[in-house]
């Protein structure tokens, strides 16, 4: 069963990023949610938002360039 959280290193393994950097997404991440009126648990995102906000903006760039 998988984690309803995800950690910085696996964010950082996901996307080929530093760790660090994923630190900087996650925080970033956790502020929208924030905004919207949820709890956020620092250093961790919620999987199910991370994985609409990564691959979301990924078929919106490809249906702008006709992929």
């Amino acid at each position: 069963m998988r984690d309803s959280f995800m950690r910085a290193d696996e964010v950082a393994k996901e996307l080929g990023i530093s760790k660090s950097f994923a630190y900087k997404l996650i925080r970033q991440m956790n502020q929208e949610l924030r905004e919207h009126g949820f709890l956020t648990i620092a250093g961790r995102i919620n999987r199910d938002y991370f994985e609409e906000r990564l691959y979301k903006s990924e078929r919106e760039v490809k249906q702008n360039v006709g992929l």
